[in-house]
């Protein structure tokens, strides 16, 4: 045998990569390597969430954040601003009826 066909069968002989790919869409988490269940990225036509909802129905704003979210989106749509001023973000929070009740406390 000569080195050159050697070298081609060491090639060869190592393991498998394709056996070690995990497959997405079998529902295992390819960081973890554990079993997703309910993960069905196809909604459908006409049935897709904005980003702000998709955020709030998956639990990563609270009910108080989503309102903020739309109130300051309404703002810019009716104003035709895409960055409002931190004096008008006041007056948004104002018009949604926030008002200072008790001391300043900690920032976290």
């Amino acid at each position: 045998m000569t080195q050159s066909t050697q070298q081609e069968e060491d090639v060869f002989d190592g393991p498998d990569r394709r056996a070690s790919v995990l497959d997405r869409r079998c529902g295992i988490d390819r960081r973890t390597g554990e079993r997703v269940i309910g993960l069905d990225r196809r909604r459908g036509p006409g049935i897709r969430r904005s980003e702000d909802r998709r955020a709030a129905e998956e639990g990563e704003m609270t009910a108080e954040q989503f309102e903020f979210i739309k109130a300051v989106n309404e703002y810019k749509q009716l104003n035709n601003r895409p960055f409002p001023t931190w004096t008008e973000v006041l007056d948004i929070i104002t018009a949604m009826g926030y008002r200072k009740v008790a001391d300043p406390g900690n920032i976290r």
